[in-house]
């Protein structure tokens, strides 16, 4: 059986504080102030990462039930040349599991003096639940009551409480482009009939998109079909890659956009944040990390004697330094599996545990009428996780080396001289 190194077997007794001495007393309560200060550290890290993941996870969710994964369009907003073409090519793809014609224009919504600035999109309602989440889930019924020839509009739920109007309201449509007459050029109006209201959940299109059956669209607007085709992927951190393969295979001069495209700066910003708030917080498990270095110059102040007498039985600088290397290792360890075990365990209950706080403080930390959802959320990733295990760790290691180092220089003679 194979005997354990002494350098683990004193480390690990230092770790413990050693006789029950008023110093080493101290000694031990400043190990323990290091390693909670690792542990709270890591823990603080894993709970805003995972918070900030569940955050850009759920607005993400939210943006993709009304935005596809990739659009294919023509240029200026005009007609396909071939619709059916480009809709069966786009199909073809063995990535793509869903595709639907689309009519996408800016227009004005009237309502009495109000007036409102819109994206209108023509969609055809037995097709857009392959490509949206919103049109398949609760607001499918709403869309299905979209009719061509009927010119009913189906009304974001911020739109149509700025414009004070519901189901069944009358609501006049004004073109960009308009007639031109001998009277000169006159807007293009169309009075189109509530249907029916929905809720994405995010209010850049609640409170500016209006969705009404492709066919009328076309009309308004003066198309001969539809202006583009919106497609969903089996797998949407494809879309990229993707639309880069349907650029090469697609008939036409076309346009290709995927969802990280239309939202590229917020997804920029997110990611900046969340980099930066892992330099800073990192900062917090440097500091603690660091404590290890008094904590251990105090331990080798205090061990000279045990030192001393280690080496005039034969121990090695080496072997000396490799003690204090383990007690502070250990420390390091110890403290990056607290933070480990306290972090997750509140990323993976944090719905249960902010409502608890909300409750017993009596207050909203999400209030609905300010932020895009009312619940906190959380996402741990490993990719996150790991590297902060690992970073605490060679922080934790690196304290060690200086106290260890100086353990090493320790004159035999010198320290036994008074004791």
């Amino acid at each position: 059986m194979k005997q354990i190194p002494y350098e683990l077997l004193i480390g690990w007794r230092y770790t413990r504080a050693g006789r029950a001495t008023r110093r080493n007393g101290f000694i031990s309560f400043i190990s323990g102030v290091s390693m909670l200060g690792i542990a709270l550290g890591v823990a603080a890290l894993i709970i805003v990462l995972s918070v900030m993941n569940g955050f850009q996870k759920e607005v993400r969710d939210r943006m993709l039930g009304v935005v596809s994964h990739i659009e294919v369009y023509a240029a200026g907003g005009q007609a396909l040349p071939d619709a059916q073409q480009t809709l069966a090519q786009a199909k073809a793809h063995p990535e793509v599991i869903g595709a639907a014609p689309f009519i996408a224009a800016q227009a004005l919504l009237a309502r009495g003096e109000d007036m409102k600035g819109v994206m209108v999109r023509g969609i055809d309602p037995s097709l857009e639940q392959d490509v949206t989440d919103l049109a398949a889930g609760a607001q499918s019924a709403v869309l299905k009551q979209l009719a061509p020839g009927g010119f009913g509009m189906v009304l974001g739920a911020e739109l149509a409480r700025n414009l004070g109007v519901r189901a069944g309201d009358k609501v006049t449509l004004v073109a960009p482009s308009g007639q031109v007459t001998p009277a000169g050029v006159v807007p293009r109006l169309k009075q189109m009939t509530v249907v029916g209201v929905f809720d994405s959940g995010h209010f850049e299109y609640d409170s500016a998109m209006a969705f009404t059956h492709w066919e009328d669209a076309a009309k308004i607007f003066r198309l001969e079909g539809p202006s583009g085709v919106r497609l969903k992927l089996r797998d949407l951190h494809l879309a990229r890659q993707v639309a880069d393969e349907l650029s090469r295979t697609l008939s036409g001069e076309l346009y290709i956009r995927d969802w990280t495209r239309q939202n590229r700066t917020w997804f920029a910003a997110v990611q900046v944040e969340k980099r930066m708030m892992f330099i800073i917080l990192t900062l917090i498990v440097a500091v603690a990390a660091f404590n290890l270095v008094s904590t251990l110059v105090m331990t080798v102040t205090d061990k000279r004697a045990d030192i001393a007498i280690l080496r005039t039985l034969g121990a090695s600088p080496g072997s000396i330094m490799g003690i204090f290397v383990v007690q502070g290792a250990m420390v390091g360890v110890m403290g990056t599996l607290a933070g480990l075990l306290l972090g997750l365990g509140v990323a993976f209950n944090i719905d249960v545990i902010v409502p608890a706080l909300e409750q017993a403080l009596g207050a909203s930390f999400l209030p609905k009428d300010i932020y895009l959802i009312s619940r906190m959320p959380s996402d741990p990733q490993p990719s996150d996780i790991v590297p902060i295990a690992v970073i605490a760790l060679v922080l934790a290691f690196v304290a060690t080396l200086y106290p260890s180092w100086r353990a090493s220089r320790v004159n035999p003679a010198e320290a036994l001289r008074y004791e």
